[in-house]
């Protein structure tokens, strides 16, 4: 029986050492999606910038 329980108990450790390794690269991978949103914010700021730019230019051309 002790047999046993040492393997329930090795197995376990060894679920918890896993479980450990999924919850870092979990962490790693939020970061990850987290930079990509940021970057896909600016990126939209940026097509909203440059629009703004094109109305006021095609304003200016209307006008003359």
């Amino acid at each position: 029986m002790a047999f046993e329980l040492e393997t329930l108990r090795a197995e376990r450790d060894r679920v918890k050492e896993t479980l450990r390794e999924l919850e870092a690269e979990s962490r790693k991978l939020e970061v990850e999606v987290k930079n990509l949103r940021q970057r896909e914010v600016q990126a939209k700021r940026e097509i909203e910038a440059y629009n703004a730019l094109i109305e006021v230019a095609e304003t200016r051309a209307q006008s003359t």
